[in-house]
């Protein structure tokens, strides 16, 4: 019987790549452990299966290899805007803005705010226990005062809402307008009363937009009562306005409210960034926390016009989650300054504590012009996209895919208890919307060694993304193979001149998440000489933004096709980050196979199955690549990922789609289960016959072509070729085949 030990210790760092001379810091957070020690290792293998090599690991001497003091870190989740403490004592105010509410149901969200619950002072526009717009004002000690329109709001419909108070009068009012009223549905309305001992000042207090303020811990601002959904256009004035200003203040500030407007925030403004646009002349610029997403259509999107850039106002939405996560912001615990001798490699952060542990990975490159001839390509960020995903929990269809049942491990259990550890590009957020964010600045407990996944079927190891990996550095280490490790983040930043001293570049098992500057650097070094030996499948399908300003983070938007976990929304089709239009590269012009020669076909999480060797392979100019392999051998009918090389995820050269004409179609997969399945942009109308049994779409196919130059590509086309590389102690004909390719590849003659 299995045995689960709870999570205890948990851990992150600042940085996922280090060259020697650069610091990393790590963040560790402990749940009544009193200590734990930590030391530096080279992750070698990480696949605990009995079947194959064993976990394997090499600790490395450091000054971090020491214990240290244990303490729980909180992480804060939900995202809002932050006006800091800059606004006058308000005794009068109006207060509006548009929202598209997503949980109106949930209660208690703030909206607009300035209140502070211990002082008994300020305001907070909100919606109200019962799901209802209303204006709470803080009366000191004593209970504070609500005025509530009474009328629920609806899900995912724009409202224009709004509050005022006049201190004078002591008239407070609230107003909760649909903007496309619907006959007999009774989701509008106002209200207003004289309310008694209000105190609406809440001097030294910020304004806070999508939450209320629940006050400060280490200077950082807490909020809670976050709102899920849109906001658009927040306006705030210093005296109680008259419905026909405040339907004039709606978009611009006219001139004959320019005294009384404190703040008048166009959240289309500064859309690549973390910051808000104030336009009043004040100028209260704010900040976002914990990135709600952005370019989303306002309430004025009129459908015309998809693309944001072409007219931002239209775009004036920020959607806030109560479940958003950027930064953990947890205080560091120690810090490893990569020694000058440290040897290229995967690496972790080891921290124990009794029979409680965790690894927090990192990379770490070689000493500028000390690069090997050959580098190993860490696909980071696909494994930023699955981060903390929760598919074996909230999945619907996961025990389909897979035909068995869903074993969750124990990281499965503590994620779907901490929420606060955020989610992954594939879940969905508390309000059902699709989450395009995710940060690696937070613990990342799917992105470990010994980590078994949901995913990867029932015959053999269930790995998946990063540690399925550690099957190609193991096989590497064993081969005697000296290589780099670089990774995606790298190659995003520094594009061409990262991979400009490698004769030859391997990828992991599954890089599937692309940005435009690391698809136009692999370009570039394939088109001047380079070679390429792809080892996975479903690679080069997603196009990705990484952030100009803020670190560690990538953003994605699920258009049109593909194998989707949540749709992009009409109108939200492309990048906050970059502005461009996000989906497949297939539908960016690019599909998979004008990179690699083959391009995702299908997939299927339960038995991995086998190449046989096709025509071209008997072919004079390939002849390297079966050195050693005999005619009518069934290639990887073995291995620890489903039994097979062909497996979990494959690709198929298609001509129509950009193979190359001089490519070699050297072997195809056979025999695959109906639980094998065509991805849905491989055909345009449903019918009979698209599992593996009965559609040829359904295989892998090994493919080698040249590109100029002395250049080449390799592609196995299949996540589990890398887990059939250590089978009988590495000798096999997949590992003879990768070491055939490997070697030649190294060989600077022509082909």
């Amino acid at each position: 019987m299995l045995k689960f030990t709870e999570l205890k210790i948990t851990g992150y760092s600042d940085r996922i790549y280090a060259r020697p001379g650069e610091t990393i810091k790590f963040m560790v957070s402990c749940e009544g452990l009193k200590s734990y020690r930590a030391d530096i290792v080279r992750l070698i293998h990480g696949d605990t299966n009995p079947a194959g090599p064993g976990f394997k690991e090499r600790v490395v001497k450091t000054p971090v290899s020491r214990r240290y003091q244990g303490r729980k870190q909180v992480i804060h989740e939900g995202s809002h805007a932050l006006i800091p403490n800059a606004l006058e004592a308000l005794q009068s105010f109006s207060v509006q803005t548009m929202i598209w509410p997503t949980t109106p149901g949930k209660g208690g969200q703030g909206i607009v705010s300035r209140y502070s619950a211990r002082e008994g002072a300020g305001f907070a526009l909100e919606i109200d226990e019962t799901g209802a717009l209303a204006l709470r004002l803080g009366a000191g000690s004593r209970k504070a005062l609500v005025v509530s329109t009474g009328r629920k709001l609806l899900e995912r419909r724009w409202y224009f809402v709004a509050a005022s108070f006049d201190a004078k009068t002591r008239r407070a009012s609230v107003v909760q307008e649909p903007l496309a009223p619907v006959p007999a549905v009774r989701d509008g309305g106002s209200a207003s009363r004289t309310v008694t001992g209000a105190r609406a000042a809440a001097p030294g207090h910020p304004l806070v937009i999508a939450g209320i303020e629940r006050g400060t811990s280490k200077g950082r601002v807490l909020v809670g009562s976050h709102y899920n959904g849109k906001i658009d256009s927040p306006r705030l004035a210093s005296r109680a306005l008259t419905r026909a200003e405040m339907e004039a203040l709606k978009e611009d500030v006219p001139s004959q409210l320019e005294d009384a407007v404190v703040g008048a925030w166009d959240f289309s403004a500064d859309i690549p960034s973390d910051r808000i646009t104030d336009l009043s002349p004040n100028r209260l610029d704010g900040k976002v926390i914990n990135l709600p997403a952005r370019a989303m259509t306002g309430w004025n999107w009129t459908g015309e016009i998809m693309d944001w850039r072409a007219d931002p106002r239209q775009w004036g939405a920020i959607h806030f989650h109560d479940d958003d996560v950027y930064d953990a912001g947890w205080e560091v615990d120690f810090e490893l300054t990569v020694p000058e001798r440290m040897k290229s490699g995967l690496y972790a952060a080891r921290i124990r504590s009794g029979s409680h542990e965790d690894y927090i990975p990192f990379a770490v490159g070689p000493k500028p012009g000390k690069e090997a001839k050959f580098a190993f390509l860490l696909p980071t960020g696909s494994y930023m996209a699955y981060a903390n995903h929760h598919m074996g929990v909230d999945g619907a269809g996961t025990e389909l895919q897979s035909g068995c049942l869903s074993l969750l491990y124990p990281q499965d259990l503590f994620l779907n208890e901490h929420r606060e550890y955020g989610c992954a590009l594939y879940d969905v957020h508390s309000d059902g919307s699709g989450v395009c964010y995710s940060s690696r600045l937070r613990p990342i407990l799917n992105m470990r060694p010994k980590y078994q996944s949901i995913l990867g079927g029932f015959a053999g190891s269930s790995l998946w993304q990063f540690n399925a990996d550690t099957h190609i550095t193991d096989w590497l280490e064993a081969k005697g193979h000296a290589y780099d490790v670089i990774t995606d983040e790298e190659l995003h930043d520094r594009g061409l001149e990262l991979l400009a001293p490698y004769r030859a570049v391997m990828t992991g098992s599954h890089p599937e998440y692309w940005s435009t500057d690391m698809w136009d650097a692999m370009d570039a070094y394939k088109g001047r000489g380079g070679r390429l030996i792809y080892m996975g499948g479903n690679g080069f399908y997603w196009r990705i933004a990484y952030h100009a300003e803020l670190p560690g983070v990538i953003e994605v938007r699920r258009n049109e096709n593909g194998i989707r976990s949540w749709p992009a929304q009409p109108g939200e089709y492309y990048h906050s980050f970059t502005g461009e239009y996000g989906g497949l590269w297939l539908y960016q012009g690019r599909p998979p196979q004008t990179a690699v020669g083959t391009g995702f076909s299908a997939q299927g999480f339960d038995i991995s199955s086998y190449y046989r060797r096709k025509p071209d392979s008997f072919k004079a100019k390939v002849a390297f690549v079966f050195k050693g392999i005999g005619r009518d051998e069934k290639i990887g009918d073995f291995g620890l990922i489903g039994g097979g090389a062909a497996g979990l995820e494959l690709d198929r050269a298609a001509p129509e789609l950009g193979t190359p004409p001089n490519s070699y179609v050297l072997a195809t997969s056979e025999d695959h289960t109906d639980i094998y399945l065509l991805v849905p942009e491989e055909f345009l109308e449903s019918e009979p016959g698209f599992g593996g049994q009965e559609c040829p779409r359904v295989r892998a196919d090994m493919v080698f072509f040249e590109t100029p130059n002395g250049g080449a590509v390799f592609s196995t086309s299949s996540i589990a070729w890398a887990g059939s590389l250590s089978h009988n102690d590495y000798r096999n004909n997949v590992s003879r085949i990768t070491n055939n390719v490997l070697k030649r590849f190294l060989d600077p003659r022509p082909f």
